[in-house]
């Protein structure tokens, strides 16, 4: 009898093992622990720090969905760290701004479907919501006195039409709406007849704009017909408005006009307000890509362009904290290029610009207290790195290394909070000194994932045949054994200037999901690429498949080449372009044993017509399908032009209300496959647009990823 107790010890203890160390591994529903630190927000003397945390809930409503949710966490930059969460209501809450004496916490919150301004003070009690506006209220900026409140609202074209308080005249734009047969936008003019299709021309166009209100018709005049979701024949505008908190006061409006404005804020001494947009009054808002910069007075007067060009973009002005200096962006229109980084003396004219030179793109100013440092984010060599600008000097300092990622970030007095991604942990908030030394993790929301056994990534490099530096990065499988032959899934990014490495934050579970299940991973970040300077950016115009391909299958040989890989094991997939790159290959290369193209783009031709990326087409081949050199350009690079030979096992999906690509030529992809006799599957997300796999619904999140593993067990496991 002991003998049989002891056998029994023996077995439950070697199965709770194995049962242990199957745990340790990255699970697919791992992805719903992931909580993200962001909208970092620093109080004016420092000693505070306020974030928001969103994590992954069960929906009440179903317990096999989980939707997104965000609250607002605030932490001690000195002494006791420990986060402490401030809200908890259902609808949660996003972008927490300090006022200027810390007291207070302004934040935004939905409420009857509209974004609305909350305040939220330390002293106790609940939240308050400040506004009730009927066009929502968002990105609030509080004035330097704390006493008022700039905040942005987005408004339609007939909304304004029809308020007497935002447009008191009934004014109409100046630019045209190019509704054919009326050149001076007079059919927006209210009509005082009655709809009647039996009527008069005028009242046969009452009942037909009737239908269009009434959704029965939508009536595109627009270029930009597209949204992210759906086509729309709707025409916004973002303005900013301001709201006394001392006076109880309703919103009062800024900017006024038919134009769109931007990246607003205060100037030091609260007399001014300084923002972006464009005021082309000649030229319809879809034509005009051109933005300025200008200043005015509090009350909307004194409106002044301080920075504008012809064929340029000024925008995301930063204005330092004594309103000595204004940094701010300037790129060129309709060409694939990177911004430049300029500053200037507020009080000063463009012939006093400071031009640095940084050849990355350059996001998230931040001046430190006494206007000698100018701090900002970019894309680099697979990370995403702070930087610290020296004004006096000119010279660009990284802080931190390009194995991570900062993603939000705020300076005050000798203060840096931040959130970072690493392959170690998704999302932490730390604290350093402003050269990010001293670093200090003060918040455990993904600790969860000490428990777990990861793969590390391993980076590398080779030169391809334009004599430019290829980066690529080799996960092993997590459970790695030396001298066994291991599937290898060749994973692309899209963009096609995103840039992928250790500090990417929305292919962290997806990278170790694949690991956990014995797979290796390569990725590379080819040709097109962003974080490699203009050069590289560049370096795929007139050539989205051949030379890119080249790039990633380099990547592959050279990992195959380590001698760990099964060769007759490799798989290949990846979204929106890298969509694109995933059929282009396996249209020209046979290698892969099964493959997965999501959100891709397989016709340029197509993709000009139903995608709202549209302008990619232009900017990258020089020009539109009509156009004989164009179009022959576009039908080669197109990878439908080659659907004959592609035989690779395939599985495509799309978003529902993927507008971004479109969807049509993925069922043409789908269908011609299918016509062809080919190993094909299509899975088509209802609702889920193009940003499924990183903020869409995560049951549609989990059933892509887990649909992707069992597509490619069907075809790489031993039969």
């Amino acid at each position: 009898m002991k003998k049989i107790i002891f056998i029994f010890l023996v077995l439950f203890q070697f199965q709770n093992t194995i049962a242990q160390k199957e745990s340790d591994k990255i699970e697919l529903t791992d992805l719903l622990k992931i909580k993200t630190v962001g909208s970092i927000n620093l109080s004016n003397d420092g000693s505070k720090v306020a974030f928001t945390l969103r994590t992954i809930e069960i929906d009440e409503k179903s317990v096999l969905d989980y939707k997104f949710k965000s609250q607002i966490y605030m932490a001690s930059t000195s002494g006791v760290n420990t986060p402490i969460q401030l809200t908890n209501s259902k609808e949660g809450a996003s972008n927490p701004i300090w006022s200027p004496d810390g007291q207070q916490l302004v934040f935004t919150r939905t409420v009857d479907e509209k974004p609305q301004l909350f305040l939220l003070s330390l002293s106790g009690g609940e939240a308050k919501q400040l506004t009730k506006f009927k066009y929502g209220a968002s990105n609030p900026k509080w004035s330097p006195d704390g006493t008022k409140l700039l905040f942005s609202a987005t408004i339609s074209l007939s909304e304004i039409m029809k308020d007497s308080t935002l447009n008191p005249n009934y004014s109409i734009p100046t630019w045209s709406l190019e509704k054919p047969g009326f050149d001076k936008n007079e059919h927006l003019t209210p009509s005082k007849s009655k709809g009647n299709p039996n009527g008069t021309m005028a009242e046969i166009q009452a009942y037909l704009n009737q239908n269009a209100i009434d959704k029965k018709a939508i009536v595109l005049d627009k270029l930009n017909f597209q949204n992210e979701s759906n086509i729309s024949s709707d025409v916004n505008f973002n303005h900013f408005f301001e709201i006394n908190l001392t006076k109880g006061s309703s919103p009062t409006m800024i900017t006024k006009g038919f134009y769109n404005f931007s990246s607003v804020d205060y100037t030091p001494d609260g007399a001014q307000i300084i923002f972006s947009g464009d005021v082309d009054a000649s030229e319809n808002q879809d034509r005009s890509l051109e933005t300025e910069i200008f200043t005015s007075d509090t009350d909307g007067s004194n409106f002044k362009m301080i920075l504008g060009e012809k064929g340029k973009q000024y925008y995301n002005a930063k204005i330092s904290p004594k309103g000595k200096w204004i940094a701010f962006l300037v790129g060129t229109v309709s060409t694939v290029s990177i911004p430049s980084l300029q500053i200037m003396p507020f009080k000063g004219t463009s012939k006093d610009i400071i031009s640095i030179h940084y050849d990355r793109n350059k996001n998230n100013f931040v001046w430190n207290q006494t206007e000698t440092h100018l701090y900002f984010t970019s894309q680099s060599n697979g990370g995403t790195i702070l930087n610290k600008l020296d004004v006096k000097t000119k010279k660009i300092t990284p802080l931190t290394t390009t194995d991570a990622g900062i993603s939000s970030f705020d300076i005050v007095n000798s203060v840096l909070a931040y959130s970072k991604t690493q392959v170690s942990n998704p999302s932490e908030l730390y604290l350093a000194n402003t050269d990010a030394k001293n670093e200090k993790k003060i918040s455990n929301h993904n600790d969860w994932v000490l428990s777990k056994k990861l793969s590390f990534p391993e980076k590398k490099s080779f030169i391809n045949d334009l004599g430019m530096t290829v980066e690529y990065w080799v996960m092993k499988p997590t459970n790695f054994k030396e001298g066994t032959k291991y599937p290898v899934l060749l994973e692309m990014h899209g963009g096609p200037a995103a840039m992928w490495g250790p500090g990417e934050e929305s292919m962290w579970h997806e990278f170790q999901y694949f690991c956990s299940k014995g797979y290796g991973i390569v990725y590379a970040n080819p040709r097109g690429s962003g974080g490699y300077g203009l050069d590289f950016l560049r370096a795929n115009i007139n050539d989205w498949g051949k030379g890119p391909a080249n790039d990633v299958l380099t990547a592959l040989d050279k990992t195959v080449a380590l001698g760990w890989a099964d060769k007759s094991k490799l798989m290949i997939t990846g979204g929106s372009y890298a969509g694109y790159l995933t059929a282009w290959i396996i249209s020209h290369d046979k290698r892969f044993k099964v493959a997965c193209a999501q959100r891709g783009v397989y016709d340029l031709t197509t993709f000009f017509g139903e995608g709202n990326a549209w302008r990619l087409v232009p900017n990258y081949f020089g020009g539109y399908p009509w156009e004989p050199k164009v179009k022959e350009i576009l039908t080669r690079e197109s990878p439908f032009t080659y659907v004959e030979n592609i035989t690779t096992p395939l599985i495509i999906f799309h978003g529902a209300n993927d507008r971004r690509t479109g969807f049509v030529q993925g069922e043409m992809m789908y269908r011609s496959l299918k016509v062809l006799g080919r190993p094909v599957e299509y899975v088509v997300h209802p609702g889920a647009t193009h940003e499924i796999t990183r903020s869409g619904d995560n049951r549609q999140r989990m059933d892509q990823m887990l649909r992707t593993y069992e597509f490619f067990e069907r075809w790489i496991s031993e039969k």
